[in-house]
């Protein structure tokens, strides 16, 4: 498979991802594709060539090696990155498509857009990227318990078979085993934190959203609120009682003074 062709497809997304995603990116083609292609493949070039078990019966090696091996790592390992990566293109065909819309309202309508910025996630496109989060931290997860199931993240020294044709119990011995199990546990690791990833930007993203949520209402209750003071009716009251008070004094101190 060309992973070159896949880097180039994908690195168009780096433009509409936050700094969560492009740091996925960087981890998935520098620590997982390129060490897929440049040492991994070459640890498990001869898992079934040296897979030696202490027996001559013909086909008891192999059955053996099936039976240890249902499916190889670099097999494995490939369709998960494949499986992986795949969500990003939702972005890719997303925006395109807001693209082709806009253009498409722009010849209608004379020079005027649709989109101010068809590749800023606002609407249907922040629900689809967030939707392709969830795609490939659920993607890497599902493929790391399945590793776990077959392997358990472990490579042991000697195996042990008894399936037909083998005559009796056989030890099968596979080759490097301890290279092959510190590149497991690196493949594992990157695999976690490409899933920490896609939680912390699935976080920031809802985040960012509800902030923005909670601003706009608080700007529209500010244009909305009256601007004038209200009035306590009971302190004009007061007052007007005060005055007609102070005007019968006025009166009496003027009836009560002599002639």
């Amino acid at each position: 498979m060309n992973w070159l062709s896949l880097q180039v497809l994908l690195g168009g997304v780096s433009q509409y991802s936050t700094v969560f995603g492009r740091v996925w990116l960087s981890v998935v083609f520098v620590f997982r594709i390129l060490v897929f292609v440049v040492a991994v493949q070459q640890v498990w070039s001869d898992e079934q060539k040296d897979f030696i078990c202490n027996t001559a019966q013909p086909g008891c090696a192999n059955v053996c090696y099936d039976n240890f091996f249902p499916i190889s790592h670099i097999r494995l390992w490939a369709l998960q990155i494949i499986f992986v990566t795949c969500p990003s293109l939702m972005v890719v065909a997303h925006v395109k498509y807001r693209e082709m819309k806009d253009q498409k309202y722009t010849d209608v309508h004379k020079g005027e857009h649709l989109y101010a910025n068809p590749g800023k996630k606002r609407g249907g496109l922040w629900y689809t990227y967030i939707l392709s989060l969830v795609f490939k931290a659920g993607f890497d997860a599902g493929f790391l318990y399945i590793l776990y199931i077959i392997y358990q993240f472990d490579m042991p020294n000697v195996t042990k078979c008894s399936v037909e044709p083998c005559p009796n119990t056989v030890d099968c011995y596979i080759s490097r085993p301890t290279e092959k199990k510190i590149f497991t546990l690196f493949m594992v690791v990157t695999s976690s934190v490409c899933i920490f990833m896609c939680i912390c930007e699935i976080f920031y993203l809802i985040t960012k959203k509800v902030r923005k949520y909670l601003l706009r209402q608080q700007e529209r209750n500010t244009v909305t609120k009256p601007n004038y003071i209200r009035v306590d009716p009971t302190a004009s009251s007061n007052q007007n009682l005060s005055n007609s008070e102070k005007a019968k004094a006025a009166a009496g101190e003027k009836d009560s003074k002599p002639a």
